[in-house]
């Protein structure tokens, strides 16, 4: 969990645009973020599991 005042920074509008980070809207992790779910891998994972995120499956071959 990321701390409020680091979400918060990063919610903001950056004065330059190269200084934007995403964060995952569910736990504020920076690293391992998807674009297409706006998750970090962990809770994408979670969710998924639970099936949460239409269109998503657990593969298995």
């Amino acid at each position: 969990m990321a701390k409020k005042s680091v979400i918060a920074r990063a919610l903001k509008k950056p004065k330059y645009e190269t200084r934007s980070s995403r964060r995952c809207f569910n736990c504020g992790r920076k690293r391992a973020y998807m674009r297409k779910f706006n998750l970090c891998r962990i809770c994408f994972r979670e969710m998924a599991s639970k099936g949460l995120i239409p269109g998503v499956r657990k593969s298995s071959w």
